[in-house]
């Protein structure tokens, strides 16, 4: 499977993003906050970004396929993200438990901000293929 445009500005995108994000949410913690610091922290970036190389391509693979059924592929990825970060809250205070309150509330934050930046990316893509759509039609 290739890498489309829209698989190159999604990931680039989202990149930047995660760059942006991590260092200024860890620039926070290391200013304001070092006392809450803990040393998961890194997971949480990864484990976003991560997800969204595995988002794009289901969202990519499915827009070739079944592209009438893009809305609920964007809704069942919304709810596969959300259950798979339920389990891994879970599993990091069940089985690490450190700085619990810290690691979910960063978790939150991360989770709210990628939520945003993929629901932009996605409605931009969306109003760019409606203008393709009306320029083909006349």
């Amino acid at each position: 499977m290739g890498i489309t445009l829209t698989k190159k500005r999604y990931l680039l995108w989202t990149t930047l993003f995660a760059v942006v994000v991590s260092l200024g949410i860890w620039g926070i913690y290391a200013a304001f906050f070092p006392e809450y610091y803990f040393a998961w922290y890194p997971a949480i970036p990864v484990f976003f970004y991560l997800f969204s190389w595995y988002y794009i391509y289901m969202f990519d693979l499915y827009r070739k396929r079944a592209s009438k059924k893009l809305l609920s592929v964007y809704m069942g990825m919304k709810f596969v993200k959300m259950a798979v970060s339920v389990l891994l809250l879970f599993l990091y205070i069940w089985f690490v438990g450190e700085q619990k309150t810290a690691f979910i509330l960063t978790f939150f934050v991360f989770y709210l901000l990628t939520l945003l930046n993929e629901s932009v990316f996605f409605s931009l893509f969306e109003r760019n293929l409606k203008k393709k759509l009306e320029k083909r039609n006349g």
